[in-house]
């Protein structure tokens, strides 16, 4: 994964958009997790009706408010963006704990053209050793949600057995005495009622994603 960025510099989606310009600060992001490159444009409505649920998506998967540890994953923008300032605007739909390239930086376009980048969105799915899992992730993210992370996660080997969502912490035994605490602040529902949650989620998903190809294909 880390050979695929030598040499280049992230930025972070953070106020400041601190720089990762050296290797060590690269394999540290890096090394050993799942790297998700979304290829988008803010001029693409698809795109923009795609981002708030890949937002979601990501949140879910490394925000301390919803999992006790964040998941090996990493999500990068890829800009096919006209403008920089079409960048930065679409930069503001995204999670603040994403990375991307700046606008002037040459290697988005190469990167299209090595990933057959060929309709927007796509969200490319790489293993750890940069071969790829999913060739566009974006039905698959849209339908399941972060359930996709666990097959992810199984299919590159990347076994992480603390990684858990919180929903399941009613589950476990006390961790710490900091528990009950951590308890109140993600109440959980009883099976029943996650169960129907989930099926709403899901056909919301699906129902959003059907409205995305009708707009598409209009």
């Amino acid at each position: 994964m880390v050979d695929l960025f030598s040499d280049r510099v992230l930025v972070k989606n953070n106020k400041d958009q601190d720089e990762l310009d050296t290797e060590r600060e690269i394999v540290m992001r890096l090394q050993n997790r799942i790297l998700m490159l979304f290829f988008a444009s803010a001029a693409c409505e698809s795109c923009q009706q795609f981002a708030p649920a890949l937002t979601d998506f990501f949140k879910r998967l490394t925000d301390e408010f919803y999992v006790d540890r964040s998941a090996q994953l990493v999500l990068l923008y890829i800009s096919l963006d006209e403008s920089e300032e079409q960048q930065e605007s679409f930069l503001k739909e995204l999670p603040k704990k994403c990375l991307f390239l700046a606008y002037e930086d040459p290697y988005r376009r190469e990167l299209e053209a090595m990933f057959n980048v060929e309709e927007l969105p796509t969200v490319v799915v790489l293993r750890p050793d940069c071969s790829i899992l999913t060739p566009n992730a974006v039905e698959e993210i849209l339908c399941l949600g972060p359930d996709c992370y666990r097959n992810w996660q199984e299919a590159a080997e990347l076994i992480d057995r603390n990684f858990m969502i919180n929903e399941d912490f009613e589950e476990k035994s006390m961790r710490s005495f900091s528990d009950p605490v951590r308890r109140l602040k993600y109440k959980v529902e009883d099976e029943r009622r996650k169960k129907k949650k989930k099926k709403h989620r899901e056909r919301e998903r699906c129902e959003r994603r059907k409205e995305m190809k009708k707009r598409g294909e209009g």
